[in-house]
């Protein structure tokens, strides 16, 4: 979706609404841990997040992956930085056309900061000299494709600041026509540079609209993370310091910690001034941070750091070619980009009821650098490969994850049981304890309210509803005796070994809804399904995480990986559902 419907739609419904900046990391394990607190904090539902584009495009092949999976793993709406620097106009449309597969619409046109070890900027052959000239030739070139973003300089651009008096009045006008050339040449949005001057921004801002600019102005704020690097970036920027911003700092400078609090303090004031004068959005320039930008955002009051406000139970896709997508099977709940990857080709995609609009061809797993990341390998490798000398042992590894005493998984992306699955800790224990190893599951859910912190999503004003579920491996002996216990219960279940070999008391084309909701003036919204044909696709995957993400933790011809080795060869892939979500016998006959 463009960034500027979604700005305008804030304002006509008078909601604020934030944004988030980051920038490509020069580690992998730097883009990793990225990729991770990216994900913490769109958790907070920004309108978008936008990357950068390294000086003279010295991070672009990075630029445009982080883009990429931030708009279609992460979910968000992506806008992608691009400059001139050192951009010839087939490299400009070999990126936009990247990211135009991508399916992300969004664009932030900067003519871009001279390169590492130059003072000034030279246009490269066959490139652009301005963003203007950029601006001019993605319109020109994609139509109304991309939404168009544009930077503003309350201060004008560093380039005309002079260092004590700043810019003149002439340089200062000249800049702001300068910018109306390029919001009537396509930019749609603006963006500001970073400020500490209220007064000087909302005077951009008067400016802007007196010269007939009367698109969203939106102003960027960076908070005040360190001493150091506030001295760094108002330095390169030029940024004019206010006397009482340098008096609160100078006695602290030395105290990270109070810097850190001073700098949300100070941060909230900023933003609370400037939506008294009528502006609906904000931009943080994060510096790849969380905690203050968040901190910010919770002391305006725009989100609750302690809550997640889910549209579904799993996160809506963004790439405009899926954003229709309504219901998923519930096996990827824990996995939910391997689901995104393996189903990245299909041409339609479920909406409504699952058996509206299904694709059989799911791919194969093939982003392993991003779904299986060092991080949580080194948190795997910690928690898991321990020796193990029996089955015993392999039962009180799952045992302790449902306990909260581990906190990752090989069968799940996210670390930590879910907020729901609290309600069935000491169920899912027992069952452990009992033969079975869990590794999905949802309690029954009979008429809670939409906006409930567990189980509730969609927002507020619907109940929602659930069957009781639950996903394990175990026996062949435990399963047959599973399988006896179901009889004459509303229990419904598929069985599948590594062989293929299957066990059901459901038809193959039968797909179970086991998720819904009802809100005012909707239809029922059933998000997550059991569905036969997607559980024997899921098995394979399941089944590789025995050997791919557990085993392998072990050195070759270790006596660990021959039992991790036996389960995955003899054990069953269960899904059971409870029909019944009133009165749930579940857990009562997995015990028996």
């Amino acid at each position: 979706m463009k960034v500027i419907d979604k700005i305008k739609e804030g304002e006509a419904n008078g909601r604020v609404v934030y944004s988030f900046e980051f920038f490509p990391p020069k580690t992998e394990e730097g883009v990793e841990n990225l990729f991770e607190r990216m994900d913490r904090m769109v958790a907070h539902n920004p309108s978008f997040c936008d990357i950068t584009w390294g000086a003279g495009g010295s991070t672009s092949e990075l630029t445009l992956d982080i883009a990429n999976k931030m708009q279609n793993m992460i979910c968000v709406d992506t806008m992608m930085h691009l400059t001139c620097t050192n951009m010839p106009v087939e490299k400009l449309n070999s990126a936009l056309d990247t990211v135009k597969a991508n399916g992300i619409q969004n664009i932030l046109a900067l003519r871009g900061d001279p390169p590492h070890g130059q003072d000034t900027f030279v246009q490269v052959e066959g490139g652009f000299s301005c963003a203007l000239d950029l601006v001019k030739h993605i319109k020109e070139k994609y139509g109304d494709y991309f939404g168009i973003t544009v930077a503003g300089y309350p201060e004008a651009h560093p380039e005309v600041i002079l260092e004590e008096s700043g810019a003149t009045e002439e340089a200062y006008r000249k800049d702001l026509e300068y910018l109306k050339k390029k919001i009537d040449a396509g930019g749609e949005l603006i963006v500001s540079q970073l400020f500490y001057d209220v007064d000087i921004f909302l005077k951009f801002l008067d400016d802007c609209r007196q010269i007939g600019i009367s698109c969203p102005v939106v102003p960027g704020i960076m908070p005040i993370v360190s001493y150091n690097g506030f001295k760094r970036m108002t330095g390169f920027c030029k940024t004019k310091i206010p006397a009482e911003l340098t008096a609160a700092l100078e006695p602290i400078k030395d105290n990270e910690e109070a810097v850190r609090a001073f700098g949300v303090h100070y941060a909230t004031e900023m933003c609370k001034k400037i939506l008294a004068h009528g502006v609906t959005a904000l931009h943080m320039y994060t510096m790849n941070m969380e905690t203050s930008a968040l901190r910010i955002l919770q002391n305006l009051g725009l989100i609750d750091i302690t809550r997640v406000n889910r549209s579904l139970p799993w996160r809506p896709p963004t790439n405009q070619k899926r954003n229709g997508e309504e219901v998923r099977p519930i096996f990827w709940a824990n996995r939910p980009k391997s689901y995104i990857t393996r189903t990245t080709e299909w041409n339609e995609y479920p909406q409504g009821r699952w058996g509206d609009s299904r694709s059989p061809a799911y791919g194969t797993l093939n982003d392993y650098q991003f779904l299986r990341r060092r991080t949580r390998n080194k948190k795997l490798a910690k928690e898991w490969a321990t020796p193990l000398t029996s089955v015993a042992d392999v039962h009180e590894k799952f045992v302790k994850y449902c306990k909260g005493e581990i906190n990752t998984i090989p069968w799940s992306e996210v670390d930590g049981l879910q907020p729901e699955t609290k309600t069935i800790n000491e169920d899912l224990v027992d069952v452990n304890n009992q033969g079975f190893l869990t590794i999905n599951s949802q309690p029954a859910v009979n008429g809670e309210k939409s906006d409930s912190p567990s189980v509730g999503w969609g927002g507020p004003g619907g109940y929602v509803y659930q069957k009781a579920y639950v996903e394990f491996f175990c026996s062949a002996e435990k399963l047959q005796a599973l399988v006896e216990g179901i009889k004459g219960t509303p229990l419904t279940f598929i069985a599948v070994n590594a062989k293929g070999e299957t066990k059901s008391n459901i038809g193959p084309g039968d797909v179970n809804a086991v998720t819904w909701g009802v809100f005012p003036a909707k239809e029922v919204i059933q998000p997550t399904v059991v569905d036969p044909v997607s559980f024997m696709v899921w098995k394979d995957e399941a089944f590789q995480a025995w050997t791919d993400e557990w085993a392998s933790l072990y050195p070759e011809n270790d006596s660990s990986r021959k039992i991790l080795s036996e389960i995955a060869s003899s054990y069953y892939l269960v899904s059971v559902v409870d029909n019944d979500y009133i009165n749930s016998s579940l857990f009562k006959v997995l015990r028996a």
